[in-house]
């Protein structure tokens, strides 16, 4: 193997910017729902615990890439200062076969993940939306709210974690980041109270948003969850919510905060709306007013990543020729 063909975090951050990204998920999820890429179910292989070796086939075939993902997922890793998700993109010509690259997953899934849930906020959320909460404090608490940032004018931000001491070290780290404030807050129930906007980007096995605490009209960016025995949210709340996910099959497999009030019979199949992409194309109506609360349940896709690393193989080889 050609180790020049693999391209590095380092790059992947220098090429792939967030707003790059967020237009580039809308053409995906778009893409995605008019049936233009070929999507499966990811394979994932239970470790110790909760880890996972997870194996993403996907294709974008107009685009003449077909590629997996290869990740391995250690939720504990948060409480140790590394990253839960590690792994690499691997992605060839689909009409030769021929490899292109191999690039590195960990920082191709930090940005497209945000960058997703910006264009979820984009369509879901009030255009008058300005509070943001974050449930969580590891890698994506610190990309949604670059990427959020990105799509709604946000004036005040407020973080929770489990750990007081992480929200206060987020808080001091993203208000001088990004010249915002920034608050940190003893419990989930005092971050979302106020916030138009909220992201649960948390290792939560149990509900750590609750429906009684979420004002009308909120936006909700479910992430941190993609097993069927897990959850971020409450059945009250997905019974209250519109709910909308970014693939409707994983959602059926995978998605523990609407599998779970499903099996419990507080909701049926027709309480999952549709896909992201589809309201994207104007297949199915989004918000519809200020009081209805939204919730965008995100299982993290192949196509995904496969589009990101692809732009990023593209542009790394452009420079490469016009040096």
């Amino acid at each position: 193997m050609n180790f020049l063909n693999f391209i590095s975090g380092d790059q992947v951050t220098e090429i792939l910017d967030m707003q790059t990204c967020i237009q580039l998920m809308r053409e995906t999820l778009s893409a995605l729902s008019r049936g233009e890429a070929i999507q499966v179910l990811r394979t994932a292989m239970r470790l110790e615990g909760r880890n996972v070796l997870g194996v993403m086939p996907s294709a974008l075939l107009a685009k003449n890439v077909v590629g997996t993902k290869v990740i391995t997922i250690v939720p504990d890793n948060a409480y140790k200062g590394l990253p839960s998700h590690q792994g690499v993109v691997v992605v060839f010509e689909a009409e030769t076969g021929s490899l292109k690259a191999i690039v590195e997953g960990e920082t191709v899934t930090a940005i497209r993940t945000a960058a997703v849930s910006a264009v979820a906020t984009d369509v879901l959320s009030r255009k008058d939306a300005n509070s943001l909460a974050i449930l969580g404090t590891g890698v994506q608490a610190r990309m949604h709210l670059e990427a959020i940032r990105l799509v709604r004018k946000i004036d005040q931000v407020y973080v929770w974690d489990r750990r007081p001491e992480s929200a206060v070290k987020y808080s001091e780290e993203m208000s001088e980041k990004f010249d915002i404030s920034v608050v940190p807050c003893a419990t989930a129930e005092e971050a979302v109270k106020h916030a138009d906007i909220i992201c649960t980007v948390t290792a939560a096995k149990e509900p750590v948003l609750f429906g009684r605490h979420v004002q009308k009209g909120a936006h909700i960016n479910a992430v941190g969850s993609c097993t069927p025995d897990c959850r971020e949210l409450d059945t009250e709340l997905v019974k209250a919510s519109k709910l909308y996910t970014d693939r409707m099959e994983s959602a059926n497999h995978e998605a523990g905060d609407y599998l779970i009030p499903l099996r419990e019979g507080a909701i049926d199949e027709t309480h999952l709306l549709g896909e992201v992409g589809d309201v994207l194309l104007g297949k199915i109506p989004g918000r519809q007013d200020g009081e209805e609360i939204t919730v965008f349940e995100a299982l993290g896709l192949a196509v995904e990543d496969l589009a990101a690393a692809d732009f990023v193989i593209n542009q790394a080889a452009q420079r490469e020729m016009s040096r």
